[in-house]
């Protein structure tokens, strides 16, 4: 058991998956989901402390939307490295380490925070907490290792869902604080964290295992950002995901900026969105299992872009009321799309390898190599649509006082998700010759379950 290195792992194996693989990779994905939850909790601590900032600080809402824009592009750049890491250093092991590298951020905010900081130093240190992000990259890759096709939209979803319930949380902390020390004691959050994150890593350490069969594969990451598929279902997770992580560090201060809400009153309504989110990505992943994650993304980018319209018409009426409605339930079609989104990856190269005429073990290793190539993109690239949300929001609060074109940018942008997915994945599905049970061939729709 030294250093819990498991040599062999076949998870599309019935029996092996029944008699021992499920067990690990259950106990594994417990794990990640803990690291990973805060993981995102330290990435989105900048969406928490700038309403402890009062005007004491010094720093306008232009100001503070650039901070917790740093924080997201730092978040989003890191996940590349973090995807190799698995493969080189193990699952389990960089889990620790990733783990204990959030004292860093944590430990550097809880100096600094009070005013008369200089606002560069405010950046850098915002900067730091990026390594939260670059938690999700690693688990999911660490996670998609451990389960079989058939269960990786389930499996991904509760790993996604429970790291981004991190956001939520740490903003319910936040809301705790202000409600009963004030909004002068920022560093009671972070207090908070220290000790969660030496937890997290103690059980990563005792609980979690590496996989030996999974190896850096630089094949696969070439072949992966050669693969046009790789870039739409980037383009795609903008859509989704870019909009919960935009959404979550933002909604707060938009509240302040646009709706003059005390920090108090902020506090208490920024956590519903990315609680309700978090928790129904879990529900993408398993309607994409059932019914096929294209047509669910399709549906729902439908249902993001007539939400938006709702917040459009609120934000030119001035009704907070109607606003919290639209722009809770833009949180939680960007959870629902997180899921259903990142099911399609391995779903699309397990039929590109149908399509290239592999089958049995040979399509499979070539679907775990090209989605498991491609998972760090897509998520590097998602995660950069956060902080152009935020930077939409940033222009748009300079300009005209409000984020009503902002909300009319990312309308567009929904319409044309709507259009990429549908022309891609469901207007001409394409048909491979697949073995039947009695070695005849057969037409199967090579997108039809993606």
């Amino acid at each position: 058991m030294a250093g819990r290195w498991i040599d062999e792992w076949d998870p599309e194996d019935e029996t092996f998956w029944k008699t021992k693989g499920e067990r690990v990779a259950r106990r594994n994905l417990a794990f990640s989901v803990l690291s990973e939850h805060i993981g995102f909790s330290v990435w989105s601590l900048w969406s928490v402390m700038v309403l402890f900032m009062g005007p004491e600080y010094g720093v306008d809402p232009a100001g503070k939307f650039f901070l917790i824009g740093t924080a997201t592009l730092v978040g989003a750049v890191i996940r590349v490295p973090y995807t190799f890491a698995v493969a080189r250093f193990g699952g389990r092991n960089w889990t620790v380490f990733s783990a204990l590298l959030l004292l860093l951020p944590t430990g550097a905010a809880f100096a600094v925070m009070e005013p008369g900081t200089s606002y560069g130093t405010l950046l850098l240190v915002a900067a730091l907490t990026g390594v939260g992000g670059g938690n999700f990259a690693s688990s999911m890759t660490n996670i998609n290792a451990f389960f079989p096709l058939r269960k990786k939209g389930w499996a991904l979803g509760l790993n996604a869902g429970g790291g981004n319930i991190g956001v939520p949380v740490i903003q319910l902390v936040a809301l705790l604080i202000i409600g009963t020390a004030g909004a002068a004691h920022p560093r009671i959050v972070l207090g908070v964290y220290i000790p969660l994150i030496v937890v997290a890593a103690l059980c990563s350490a005792l609980w979690m295992d590496n996989l030996t069969p999974v190896k850096n594969d630089t094949g696969a990451f070439r072949s992966a950002s050669r693969d046009g598929h790789t870039w739409i279902m980037a383009f795609l997770y903008i859509g989704t995901f870019g909009s919960f992580i935009g959404y979550s560090f933002a909604f707060g201060l938009v509240l302040q900026t646009q709706f003059g809400r005390t920090p108090l009153e902020a506090a208490s309504l920024t956590f519903i969105g990315p609680l309700l989110g978090s928790l129904i990505r879990p529900v993408g992943g398993l309607l994409a299992d059932r019914f096929g994650g294209a047509r669910i993304t399709l549906w729902n980018f439908v249902a993001m872009a007539a939400a938006t319209g709702v917040v459009i018409a609120a934000s030119l009426q001035e009704s907070l009321p109607v606003f919290l409605v639209g722009f809770t339930a833009l949180f939680v079609l960007s959870g629902l799309g997180n899921g259903s989104t990142f099911k399609m990856i391995p779903g699309i190269f397990q039929n590109k390898a149908l399509a290239l005429g592999m089958t049995g073990d040979a399509a499979a290793t070539y679907g775990r190599r090209l989605s498991g190539g491609s998972m760090g993109l897509i998520g590097a690239v998602g995660g950069i649509g956060g902080l152009a949300i935020n930077l939409a929001f940033r222009q748009s609060f300079q300009t005209a006082g409000t984020g009503t074109s902002a909300f009319v940018a990312f309308l567009g942008y929904y319409a044309l998700c709507c259009l990429v997915t549908w022309a891609v994945y469901l207007r001409r599905p394409v048909t491979v010759p697949v073995r039947t049970a009695r070695n005849e061939t057969a037409p199967e729709p090579e997108y039809a379950r993606v």
